[in-house]
């Protein structure tokens, strides 16, 4: 079937390359598996947090271990959200500088949609909890748990039922969820640091940039001998991220910057290289500790919060707090994305990428509604820990993903049947005139 050829002025763009949307699939098939990983982790804590043993559960949680001259006597679960969360920041950086260099973000006409479509989900999300919650000023501190979304878990959810969705629109959603993350970490350095102590955060500082340096002088070193990073680039690495956690900063930002100083080949020097660049490498070595050990940990011991029965539910279920957060992420996710994205094709007069519908980018909103990790990470520095709007905030979250979830994966699954109806019949004109059909079908 033809196309029909867009109105708009402005050529078309189209969102990634084929080496792009290699790339995209093979990341998803790696999250598919981490963000399984997580959802076990976090039904385990909520299911234990609320057993006969609970109190096992918390003394588990709150025992502390670390040296507390340095200001690292911790309990296990700030250790998984402050250090284990910082290889999870460390491959977002990676991944965010990887995208700038090499990927979508690096054309910004190709990167218009998605960058727009990622502030959208956050500005609406972050608008609709601070109008529910205004009335009560001790809530308004959390108007930016809904604004992130949980890239594992939405890929995941992507990857197991979006088979036959066009890669234009998991580049999108990618594209997105990285910029969203971004996003979210300067809210968490700007918007949740109290205090900041200056000669820690200049030391911290200055290791990052040695890091930076060794890695970028050294790049062929590091990506033949995999065992040298570990003895070299790790202990200051470590010294990095003790440093900033002692600034006040949060310190998994520390992770991100490291990402940062990570040298990136160029598109067309990565085509022209038969072996991976470090980054390639370091995140080949990084992602199955993130996605395996690292996020699932964090998931355990953020996760686990003792609702206190069907009276706490109901107790739950009717406090500002989980009204705010389930409007913001389940219909202000989407609607931030949508609207912002539908505007901006309107003003700039650019469209969609052709394989793509409205629907699509409807169903990419109701995935990014998905708020877990950087969502639970927020709810903890927005509330005191053991007070009712911290375990509250906890409870919506995790229904809120759920719901938006179990929404995404209806619609995007009626999409998919519809795209694998299409590439079936494509298959079929295909064989029968003997080349290739392009489908465009309106819906």
């Amino acid at each position: 079937m033809e196309s029909t050829p867009p109105t708009h002025d402005q050529t078309v763009p189209r969102y990634g390359t084929f080496s792009e949307a290699r790339r995209i699939t093979a990341i998803l098939r790696k999250e598919t598996v981490g963000g399984v990983l997580l959802v076990c982790a976090a039904a385990i804590a909520i299911i234990w947090a609320n057993s006969p043993a609970a109190d096992s559960y918390f003394a588990l949680r709150d025992w502390e271990i670390g040296y507390e001259p340095w200001h690292l006597r911790l309990s296990l679960g700030a250790w998984a959200a402050d250090g284990l969360l910082a290889v999870f920041f460390f491959l977002v950086g990676l991944e965010l500088k990887r995208e700038f260099v090499a990927g979508d973000l690096k054309h910004f006409r190709t990167a218009m949609l998605p960058i727009a479509a990622a502030i959208g989900g956050v500005v609406v999300p972050a608008g609709i909890y601070a109008a529910i919650v205004w009335q009560n000023p001790e809530l308004r501190a959390g108007w930016a748990i809904p604004t992130a979304t949980d890239i594992a878990f939405a890929v995941a959810v992507l990857a197991i039922i979006g088979s036959k969705l066009p890669a234009a629109l998991r580049i999108f959603l990618l594209t997105l969820a990285v910029v969203d993350d971004l996003l979210a970490i300067s809210i968490i350095a700007i918007f949740y640091t109290d205090t900041i102590a200056v000669a820690p955060l200049l030391f911290a500082l200055l290791a990052i940039a040695v890091y930076g340096v060794i890695a970028q002088v050294f790049r062929g070193f590091f990506s033949t001998r995999p065992f040298a990073a570990w003895v070299v680039l790790l202990p200051i690495g470590v010294t990095a991220w003790a440093l900033m956690h002692a600034s006040g900063i949060h310190a998994t930002i520390a992770g991100v910057l490291l990402g940062f100083t990570i040298p990136v080949l160029h598109a067309r020097k990565h085509e022209q290289r038969s072996t991976p660049g470090l980054a390639e490498g370091f995140e080949h070595r990084f992602r199955p500790i993130s996605a395996g050990f690292a996020v699932p940990v964090f998931a355990f011991f953020a996760a686990g919060v003792s609702v206190g029965g069907w009276d706490g539910v109901r107790a739950a279920a009717l406090n500002p707090v989980t009204f705010g957060i389930v409007a913001a992420l389940v219909l202000g996710k989407p609607i931030g994305i949508l609207v912002t994205t539908w505007l901006v094709t309107k003003v700039t007069r650019t469209a969609l990428d052709p394989a793509l519908r409205w629907i699509d980018i409807a169903g990419v909103g109701l995935l990014a509604g998905i708020g877990f990790t950087v969502s639970l990470l927020v709810a903890e520095l927005s509330f005191e820990a053991g007070s009712v709007a911290h375990d509250t905030a906890k409870v919506a979250i995790l229904a809120a993903s759920v719901v938006a979830a179990a929404l995404a994966a209806v619609l995007l699954g009626v999409r998919n049947r519809h795209y694998g109806r299409v590439q079936r019949r494509d298959r079929i004109d295909a064989d029968r005139d003997g080349v290739p059909d392009v489908y465009q079908e309106s819906v």
